[in-house]
């Protein structure tokens, strides 16, 4: 395993810019282990429900963690976060599409070189889970 730290910026897409990190590390394979900034919007998925609920002003990002896959060139997150809102209300879920930096964001990813993650349909859950298979010593990324 390998680490690789990131400082995201203010306008920055937490998701995309996770993804790009992981990519341009040339890894098919990668868990974030800690996440912790704000946001200026964020959209969080609650357990069981079929839209995302969406946040917008100060927000902090008080946990951030999940998984990142490569199918070829297709990259799919499957996050979870935390997040406080400026009234200080607590909220955690899916980690949604249109996550707005606001100052800063800085996760810590673990690579997995050795490794390759894919997602596809579970019979037994109905979504799209995580399939781990070793990676060849000498396969890089489909670009």
């Amino acid at each position: 395993m390998q680490t690789l730290p990131i400082r995201l910026n203010p306008g920055d897409d937490l998701r995309a810019a996770i993804e790009a990190a992981v990519r341009g590390a040339d890894c098919r394979a990668a868990f974030v282990i800690a996440g912790i900034g704000s946001l200026s919007s964020a959209g969080l998925r609650f357990a069981g429900a079929a839209q995302p609920r969406r946040f917008t002003g100060d927000i902090e990002i008080l946990s951030l963690a999940g998984s990142i896959a490569f199918d070829g060139a297709h990259s799919s997150s499957h996050l979870h976060m935390a997040l406080s809102t400026a009234s200080g209300d607590v909220f955690g879920g899916h980690v949604a599409p249109g996550c707005t930096v606001r100052t800063t964001a800085e996760v810590l990813i673990a690579l997995l070189p050795e490794w390759q993650f894919s997602r596809a349909p579970d019979a037994v859950t109905g979504y799209h889970e995580l399939e781990i298979t070793p990676r060849s010593p000498n396969s890089g990324l489909d670009r």
